[in-house]
């Protein structure tokens, strides 16, 4: 006992060494993670659980829970990423299961951008609100190096102020100078506003104008001082400069007379470019063609306005009936005038003097002429606004003029007249691909990856494949439309397409009758995408899937996505390995509607399983006629080894020569001698016989070749 008593101390004091030498090499790993922790918590008790294991005592032995359970957990998770690494190991095309250290490394850094935004806030009253800080409002408002004319919504903004500034000018010019609303009580508020429309002009001219990007031998220059050179060598420079002449100065001499302005009406081409831009970034354009056309339209009438109270001032206001008699408001009975005149509504004055005469005529040409032009524009603006429209209606006239000629039942003709309007409803065209083949491949992939590779990328069949065969699939899907109660597809048949929901819901169908909902999918959800790369029978539907509502599918065939994975083999050969472990999962489906169920008492048995392949060639016939060859073959084989034995031995044997048994089929080692003479057929006798027939089936040592039959002819040993 004493010499027990020391070694367990020894062991104890040795146990509590090695626990401190322990501690201090943990204390130094990073408790920050998990691991760390964990380790941490097991030293701490690992000296109390082996002095308690040491000590001998008289109910067993007694562990820490915590410890034992920490130490299993982290046995459990070192197995499972050997685990993965085996397999890893054993199929390197697998994608690792790890996360991708990069992306967590950029959003670490988004987080960290994001964080300095939080702190600026700005209490105002009772409220508190978010206030970006003054750097980022400069960095905005900071007029870049070069302007991409055709994407930057600030040079847009900028546009539309100068156009603004240039219809005051087109529209308050011939005002001024015609009609006397410009006096001097009021001269100096139409001076300030020619200032800052001149600035405008001025602003335009020597600082946006010089900065925009232009295209040269298909390059983008974005060159400071190529684009201040092409600037100033186009016609657009010099019109800018001349509308910006000075001719103000005219006022000492004349007095403020507005005619001096005119040449500020001259800056029409960036008039002309605003309405190219707003119209390329705006969601319905055709209403802005409206308005302009109507804009352009009211711009004539106010010239002519104008121009009729000049004749009425030169002929004199009231000295005949055909000019203007100075009562009421004089630009409202002006442009009253023009509106009949332009419009040719008849029932004016008649014309008294040859220059009322000429006047007169010349204004009938020119309205005609006018309202012509404009009233064509605004049919060309509305047509093209309802084209969509007026194809839909076409389209669906002529399907229904089809199906009236070939008398299609009223109930199908209902359904394809729903289709026609829920599409047109959801999407606002009848084929999307109709649009998108006129646009380059390259922007036809930019836009299938915004709207769809979102959808794709859930699905667990294409993760790991190249990202590239993916933007190709991209290009072939299909959308259809399905109406409330349509069969997307049937159980038992042949499945040749995947489904991608992308609007809508379905029901998958199945119990005893085929109408208990199993699972109902939305959208984002995926199914039949087994049946791409299911061979020898595994690409039948397993259950009915119906349409729950207007349901927008896209279809991926099977004929596309081979075409697709010629150029990808290292796709396919992934996109085989998760195909064959999805069917393991799902298991084969059910036999196709062709198979019938047992009948009757039948019923209770089950079904027949059907005979293998190799063993319908071996025996060449159905049931005792197939097994009577087989047994005259074995009878044959017996009757040549006999034989043999008996001219190969001097003395003949009485007892008769047992046939070896062989696991190949007789029919293969019966092979014909030239040389032997032709015996005559075996005869096949009827009776008993003390031979037994083994047939067995086993599996084949190489993978995927099935089994193998296995047939041996024994005699049966005597009780």
């Amino acid at each position: 006992q004493r010499k027990s008593k020391e070694s367990i101390s020894l062991l104890e004091n040795n146990a509590e060494d090695n626990a401190n030498q322990m501690r201090s090499r943990a204390r130094k790993i990073n408790f920050s993670s998990t691991v760390g922790q964990i380790l941490f918590s097991i030293l701490t008790f690992f000296p109390f659980v082996l002095t308690r294991t040491q000590k001998p005592t008289p109910s067993g032995f007694q562990t820490n829970e915590y410890a034992d359970a920490q130490l299993q957990e982290i046995v459990r998770k070192m197995r499972e990423r050997a685990t993965i690494y085996k397999e890893k190991l054993k199929d390197p095309v697998l994608s690792s299961p790890e996360g991708s250290p990069t992306a967590c490394k950029e959003e670490k850094k988004e987080d960290a951008e994001a964080k300095p935004e939080e702190d600026h806030y700005c209490d105002m009253l009772c409220c508190k609100f978010k206030k970006p800080p003054l750097k980022k409002y400069m960095e905005y408002l900071r007029l870049p190096d070069s302007i991409d004319s055709y994407t930057d919504r600030r040079y847009v903004a900028w546009l539309m102020l100068v156009t603004i500034a240039y219809n005051w000018n087109c529209w308050f010019i011939p005002l001024r100078f015609v009609f006397p609303y410009q006096t001097p009580s009021n001269t100096i508020y139409w001076f300030a506003v020619d200032v800052i429309c001149d600035i405008c002009y001025l602003c335009d001219l020597l600082i946006f104008q010089p900065r925009v990007q232009f295209l040269k031998g298909g390059d983008i220059i974005s060159d400071r001082a190529e684009m201040k050179k092409f600037y100033h060598s186009s016609t657009k420079f010099r019109l800018d400069v001349i509308s910006v002449l000075p001719f103000e100065v005219l006022y000492f001499f004349f007095g403020f007379n507005p005619a001096f302005r005119a040449n500020r009406m001259l800056k029409h081409n960036t008039f002309f470019e605003f309405n190219d831009r707003l119209e390329a970034i705006l969601d319905k354009a055709y209403i802005y063609r409206v308005i302009r056309t109507t804009g352009y339209l009211l711009f004539m009438l106010h010239i002519n306005a104008c121009v009729y109270y000049w004749a009425s001032d030169y002929e004199g206001l009231g000295s005949t009936r055909w000019v203007y008699d100075g009562k009421g408001n004089m630009y409202l009975r002006c442009y009253y005038w023009a509106v009949r005149t332009l419009i040719t509504i008849g029932g004016l004055p008649e014309p008294q003097t040859l220059f009322e005469i000429v006047f007169q005529l010349l204004n009938f040409f020119l309205g005609v002429f006018v309202f012509s032009s404009l009233i064509g524009q605004m049919r060309d603006v509305i047509g093209a606004a309802t084209a969509g429209q007026n194809y839909y209606r076409s389209s669906m006239d002529n399907t229904v003029s089809y199906m009236n000629t070939y008398s299609i039942p009223r109930v199908v003709q209902n359904r394809v007249r729903t289709w026609y309007e829920y599409t047109w409803d959801s999407q606002g065209m009848l084929d999307e691909s109709e649009l998108l083949e006129q646009m380059p491949t390259k922007m036809q992939l930019a836009i299938a990856i915004d709207v769809n590779f979102a959808i794709v990328n859930k699905v667990d069949l294409f993760k790991g494949c190249d990202t590239q065969m993916i933007y190709d699939m991209l290009l072939r899907l299909k959308s259809i439309v399905y109406l409330p109660g349509d069969f997307v597809c049937k159980k038992g048949e042949i499945g040749r397409e995947m489904y991608i929901i992308k609007q809508g819901e379905v029901q998958v169908l199945g119990g005893p009758d085929g109408t208990k909902v199993l699972v109902t999918l939305r959208a984002g959800a995926v199914f039949g995408e087994i049946s791409l790369l299911a061979a020898g029978g595994g690409n039948r539907r397993t259950a009915n899937v119906v349409a729950h509502g207007f349901a927008n599918l896209f279809i991926l065939d099977k004929k596309t996505l081979n075409e697709i994975l010629v150029h990808y083999p290292d796709s396919e050969k992934l996109l085989m390995k998760k195909a064959k472990v999805l069917l393991k999962e799902k298991g084969k489906p059910a036999p196709g509607p062709s198979a019938q169920q047992p009948r009757g008492l039948a019923g209770l048995f089950g079904q027949k399983q059907e005979t293998p392949k190799l063993f319908k060639a071996m025996l060449g016939g159905k049931g005792k006629e197939g097994l009577a060859k087989l047994l005259q073959l074995k009878r044959e084989q017996d009757i040549q080894e006999a034989q043999a034995e008996e001219e190969n031995k001097p003395e003949p044997e009485k007892k008769p020569a047992e046939p070896a048994a062989s696991p190949v089929p007789p029919a293969q080692k019966e092979e014909p001698d030239a040389d032997a003479k032709p015996k005559p057929p075996a005869v096949m006798h009827r009776g008993t016989s003390n031979e037994s027939l083994i047939i067995s089936m086993s599996p084949s040592p190489r993978a995927g070749e099935g089994e193998i039959l296995k047939v041996e002819a024994k005699e049966k040993k005597k009780k």
